[in-house]
Order: structure tokens, then C-alpha cells, then sequence
């Protein structure tokens, strides 16, 4: 392996690192000086700063670049952003009786409007986000169940999204990125075919919607 190949491996693993280099925002000097010692390692000599420098500049950025310029003209369909206030979110490890008290919660809410309700069962254990005025029927329904995480204050933002959605490589990671780079946390994310909701602290919806705004009109940084 040369040094333009051990440097095009390196950038490669770093999505992040790829996008700031095709967006023109990382000093080369400096990345080249940080990479130094994994390219000599790579390609078991010593090398010199300026030839790393050479690599960097003449990388191409190719697939991702692809990409992110479909992604850029695809967030440009996305549907409604829905926005959901006052939700807690509730953690109970899995267990036989488990599916029985979902069961009666459902039945307790029929009929009921203007309240959110999900449940995302994994392997081990099972998440509920609710609207705030289910949480005494939650707590009643759920008494014998062993709630390993709750939190409160909570919000979601709903995308609508456009029907091809999973046939676009790197949707979520895209949308995600954005809020990352805000340093929003991401409490749950709850997807359907057609729809993706964060939900995050409600210090934080206001500047998630922005960005989730931003990526519609521009497609993003």
C-alpha cells in the first residue's frame, strides 16, 4: 500500500471527516499531522508531512459525495414536522406478563384523542413514550413490572417522510448528523415507513425543529 491509498483508507473510515473535507472546513496541515503516525503504521515506513499533505489534497471524495447530494435534494420533500409536548418516557425490562399490561393500557385508552402513545419492545426490554396525563394509568397498569428508566419532560418532532425513503441510502444518518452537530441528545427514536420522531428534552425542541426546518429548505449544512 502507497501513501494515497493508506490515506484514502484512513479518511474513508470517518464519514464525518470525508463530509468536512468535501465541505472545506478541516486545516490539511493539521490532519496530516494527526494521520502521520497511522499512515507510517499502515505502510510500515516513515513518511514525510508534505507527501501526507499531497494524498489529502488529491483524495476524492467520491461515493459519499454522491450521497450527500442526493440527500441534500431528498430532505428538500420532506412532509409535516409534527411537534408533541409533555411526554415521559418509561423503560420495563421484558418479562412473561409484560405484553398483558400493554394490553390493558390500550384498552384503557380508546377512544381517546390528543395523546401520544408508543411502544418499542426490544430484545431484553421494552420502552413506552407517553403523553404526561397517562402516566397515573402507566404506573397502575405497569405496578408489578420492573421499570428500569424514566424520564420526563420530554418532546417529539414527527418528519413526514416522502414514499422512497428506504430506497435513499443514509436518511437517518443525515438528519441525525444535523442534530448532533447542534450537541442535541437524542433521547428515543421511533420510525414508521413513512414517518421518523425524535424525541428529545424540551430545552431542546426549539433548536431541533430549527435545524429539522433548515434541512427542508436548504438540505442541510
Amino acid at each position: 500500500m502507497n501513501v494515497s491509498q493508506a490515506v484514502n483508507a484512513l479518511i474513508s473510515q470517518s464519514p464525518f471527516l470525508e463530509e468536512s473535507l468535501t465541505d472545506g472546513i478541516i486545516n490539511i496541515s493539521s490532519l496530516a499531522r494527526r494521520i502521520q503516525p497511522d499512515v507510517e503504521q499502515t505502510i510500515g515506513k516513515k513518511v514525510t508531512l508534505g507527501a501526507i499533505v499531497m494524498a489529502i489534497n488529491r483524495h476524492s471524495p467520491g461515493y459519499y459525495l454522491g450521497i450527500a447530494r442526493g440527500l441534500k435534494g431528498f430532505m428538500s420533500k420532506l412532509g409535516d414536522i409534527i411537534v408533541r409536548s409533555d411526554l415521559c418516557d418509561y423503560t420495563f425490562e421484558n418479562s412473561p406478563t409484560l405484553s398483558s399490561c400493554q394490553n390493558s393500557l390500550m384498552d384503557e385508552i380508546v377512544g381517546e384523542k390528543d395523546i401520544v402513545l408508543t411502544l418499542s419492545q426490544g430484545v431484553y426490554e421494552t420502552t413506552i413514550v407517553a403523553s404526561i396525563n397517562l402516566d397515573s394509568a402507566i404506573r397502575r397498569f405497569f405496578s408489578g413490572e420492573k421499570m428500569i428508566a424514566y424520564i420526563t419532560n420530554l418532546c417529539s418532532l414527527t418528519i413526514r417522510l416522502p414514499a422512497d425513503n428506504t430506497e435513499v441510502s443514509g436518511v437517518y444518518y443525515y438528519i441525525l448528523k444535523n442534530i448532533a452537530w447542534i450537541g442535541v441528545n437524542v433521547r428515543e427514536v421511533i420510525s414508521t415507513s413513512n414517518e421518523f420522531t425524535l424525541v428529545v428534552s424540551a430545552k431542546d425542541v426549539h433548536r431541533s425543529f430549527e435545524v429539522l426546518m433548515n434541512l427542508k429548505r436548504f438540505g442541510g449544512r
